[in-house]
């Protein structure tokens, strides 16, 4: 059986975010199957998701000024190894209890949520300012969401990354996007990075999908 859950993300967690995805093992992770989560008139953000009952499912919320938050009323935490965070897990109790509303409200999420959360590159990513980074040849929309979620959000920090940085992310974005090649994504980024437009346009205009 399944059942409808509401997700509410208080505003004094989404601050200047406008909107924000709604990420976790019901939809793999999947960026491009988010659920979409939009602004209410108190500042929160609210989307409901229909989940089978009987089962728990881990899951964050993805903003879309580039930082990943929790709740704080999840009923546990699990730290997830591979990119040392911790993750928030629902469960869908079974039966026929009303839908589950998942609400951070003034509740604070326990310490060891806290201290796994990556504080220092959100406060760093909260003073610079962001670039368009799909002016670079071969980014597109969804991939700007892939390195802003890794604190690459201006040109200067695209040209400091290297292709094989750029390329781990990609690839631990699922095969969709394996077929992307960032070999001269730093070029192009220090050329946008120094203003230098002309000279971005005409290496741009030799290449091919960015490569």
């Amino acid at each position: 059986m399944a059942k409808k859950v509401k997700f509410i993300l208080s505003a004094e967690i989404v601050a200047n975010a406008t909107e924000g995805l709604l990420l976790g093992e019901f939809n793999n992770w999947d960026l491009d199957n988010g659920f979409t989560m939009k602004k209410g008139k108190d500042g929160s953000l609210m989307t409901t998701v229909t989940l089978e009952e009987g089962r728990s499912y881990q899951y964050r919320y993805l903003l879309n000024d580039g930082r990943w938050v929790n709740d704080g009323s999840a009923v546990q935490y699990i730290h997830d190894e591979r990119f040392q965070v911790e993750n928030c897990v629902i469960e869908v109790p079974a039966g026929k209890e009303a839908a589950v509303v998942v609400s951070v409200a003034k509740e604070k999420a326990p310490k060891a949520a806290k201290l796994k959360e990556p504080k220092v590159k959100e406060a760093k990513a909260d003073k610079k300012e962001a670039d368009d980074l799909s002016e670079i040849e071969g980014i597109g929309k969804k991939i700007v969401e892939l390195l802003v979620a890794e604190q690459i959000i201006s040109f200067q920090d695209l040209a400091k990354s290297t292709p094989k940085k750029i390329k781990s992310i990609l690839d631990a974005a699922g095969n969709k996007f394996k077929m992307h090649d960032p070999a001269t994504w730093p070029k192009q980024a220090k050329l946008a990075a120094a203003g230098k437009w002309d000279e971005l346009k005409k290496l741009q205009a030799e290449l091919k999908g960015g490569k």
